[in-house]
Parts: C-alpha cells; structure tokens; sequence
C-alpha cells in the first residue's frame, strides 16, 4: 500500500512539473487575437458581387494560418466560420487570451468607385469627418445586437465622437498600435499596394481591447479591381502575408526575434507613400500628401552611445512630467512628433540591466504596457539593435 501511494505521489508530481512547465512555456510565446469583420446576418459592405464579410473571413483564416507555422505565436480567433459575434466579445476574446496584440480585418467602401488603397486604424477620438465616417460603418453593426444601448451605455453609432469611457489609461497602448499599423502600412506598401497611412478613430471592437491593436482596411471592395483582388484567392494570400511580416517584425522589435520569424517577401519592391496618422485622403484622389514631422533634439546624453529608457505612456494631451501625474516616478521626459502625440518615458541609462529594472518599477507602479526604447547617438534603434 505504501508502495502504491509513493508511485501515485510521484506521479502526481511528475504532472504537475510538466503542466507548470508547459504553462511557463506557453506564457512565454506571443499572442495574437485575429478577428474577422462581420459575419453571419452582418454581411459588412456588399459591392459588384463582393461581399466583407467573406473577404475578411478568408484573409484572418489565411493569415492564421501563416503565423500557426511559427512555434514561438500563439493565435486564437473571434470567428472562423461565419457567425455573428458580438464587438464588446470580439475585444473580450482577445483580453481572456491575454493576447499581446488584437488585429481586427475589414474591408472599405466607398460611393466614389475610384476611392482605393488600404489604411491601418488605431484607437482614437480624432474628429476627422473621413475618419469618423469609416467608424461610423463599422459601428453600426452593434444596432444588431441585443439590448446594444444599455450594453454600450448610451453610446451612439451615428455619432462616433460620443465614444464613452476612453481615458488615459488605455492611450498607454496607442504608441505601440501606431507602431503595429505603421509596419501593416509599410508592407503593403512593399506589394505595390496603394497606402493611406495609419489613421485614428473611435472603433467600439477596439474600444475595450485592453492591449495594442489596429483595425485593418485592407481595401475599398468598391473599386472594381480592388474588389476584384480581395475578392481572389492570390490577392487574399498576398494580404494575409504582408500582416504576417508586419506582425512578425513588431514582435521582433518589441519581444525578441525566435528561430521560425522568417516570411519571405515577394521580390517585386514598389516604392511607397509616406504613412500619415490622423491625416485626411480625399476619396477622389490618389495621391497622398506627406506630413511635415518636426525633428525632436534628443536630450544631452541621448547624444553619444546608446541610451535606454521605458516608454510608459502616449496620450493626444499634454501633461506635466511631475512624478504626481505618473503614479510617483520621477525623470519623465515628454517628446511630441509635432502634431497632437505626446510620448512620455520613465529613466535614462546606457546600461541595459538597469534598464530592466526600471522597467520592472513602471509596471509595479501600474504601467502594464510599458516597454523598453533604445538610442543611438541621438536617434531611435530597436532594443535588439541596441544590444548588439
């Protein structure tokens, strides 16, 4: 008997070292929540035969695919079959997953049958009637829903500005979500793809996702060919693949490159249109104009070798950097990019395991989202750059 209950012990032990081991493995991979516009009796914009929610459906399931190939990525989906989920769920997913990026796909439309290219998204109450146009669509879908004014306690699709509950706190992912949308718009870019740029608005599936995310307008399926392409298996499998190497070089960037991070991109190169945040394209025109950015001087030590520091915060408004407004931290340094972005960084140091401890302090103090930048000689390298 004793015999019996020391095999049952080690056992027992012996499966709880694999599943904590198992855990600690899964903990450490990345997470993507991919999440497909529309579905079921919400059919998105319908155009020439093209329907969005197909076309998106098609594209998430493709570009899951792809990232499923890397060992180091973990994905789960709002829908992969065509069912209607609800917004507030579709964010609820990817929080349960603990994801580290939400990408939510759509498609675009337009009245004006030559209005084309693709635009990446991010969480924001920016009044650009353009902006706020293309939310407003998509908004709409939460009329579908049950009790949907009680549910979003008040909100208005026909009013997108009136978006409640947006504070501070959730801008402390907005820098990271125009890094991912800025890498989105670049490869499309790369595919000869025409670039509207990286644009803010108030999207309620983006509203409560409480990690860096992007909406994707991959395209207008109101232009004949544009609609033609998303609607073909190559051009879906041409998309899926430029987000997959934007995602891929985001979690390179910001979590650390892993064997399997390689997507090969096709060899065609088109030169690309600067990618823009909070800018206007006029639908009758093509041609993008490009934002003048103002140069930021870095600070004295910023100036020579390689600097560290924790980005802690991105918010549209200016604070003063006195530790009372940051939770008690002391050395905030506040950037702007000369428009309505305000950067703000804890600590300074050319030592990278002070780095980290300085980071580690920023999310005890309550800045969860909070990562390491680098320098070098005054101008902005990736961390894995730096290390070298």
């Amino acid at each position: 008997m004793r015999k019996l209950h020391k095999i049952k012990l080690l056992t027992f032990l012996f499966v709880s070292f694999f599943c904590i081991s198992a855990s600690g493995q899964s903990n450490n991979k990345f997470k993507v929540t991919l999440d497909a516009g529309h579905g079921a009796h919400d059919y998105g914009a319908i155009y020439n035969g093209h329907i969005e929610k197909n076309i998106t459906l098609a594209i998430v399931l493709k570009l899951g695919k792809i990232l499923e190939n890397n060992p180091n990525i973990i994905v789960n989906y709002t829908r992969k079959t065509d069912v209607f989920i609800e917004l507030v769920e579709r964010s609820s997913i990817a929080n349960r997953a603990d994801a580290n990026i939400f990408v939510s796909i759509h498609c675009n439309a337009n009245k004006n049958p030559a209005a084309c290219g693709s635009e990446s998204y991010v969480m924001g109450l920016n009044k650009n009637a353009s902006n706020l146009a293309v939310a407003k669509s998509e908004n709409a879908v939460i009329t579908l829903e049950k009790d949907y004014k009680q549910k979003y306690e008040g909100f208005d699709p026909n009013n997108p500005s009136s978006t409640i509950g947006i504070t501070l706190m959730q801008e402390e992912y907005l820098d990271n979500s125009i890094s991912l949308a800025s890498k989105i718009q670049d490869e499309f870019g790369q595919i000869s793809r025409k670039v509207r740029g990286v644009k803010q608005a108030p999207f309620m599936v983006l509203h409560k996702a409480y990690m860096p995310r992007v909406l994707i307008e991959t395209g207008f399926i109101s232009n004949p060919s544009e609609g033609e392409y998303l609607d073909s298996e190559e051009g879906q499998q041409e998309v899926a693949e430029a987000i997959a190497r934007a995602i891929i070089s985001y979690k390179k960037e910001y979590f650390g490159a892993n064997s399997g991070d390689i997507i090969d991109r096709p060899s065609k190169k088109m030169e690309q249109e600067p990618t823009v945040i909070n800018k206007e394209t006029p639908t009758t025109t093509i041609k993008e104009e490009p934002r003048v950015e103002k140069t930021i001087e870095p600070s004295p030590s910023e100036k020579a070798g390689i600097i560290f520091k924790v980005q802690i915060a991105a918010a549209n408004k200016k604070i003063e950097t006195t530790p009372s407004n940051f939770k008690g931290l002391k050395n905030i340094q506040m950037t702007t990019d000369g428009g309505n972005l305000y950067k703000y960084t804890y600590g300074e140091t050319s030592d990278y395991e002070t780095a980290k401890r300085n980071l580690e302090e920023a999310k005890k103090k309550g800045y969860t989202s909070a990562y390491l930048i680098a320098f070098k000689d005054g101008q902005k390298i990736s961390v894995q750059e730096a290390l070298k």
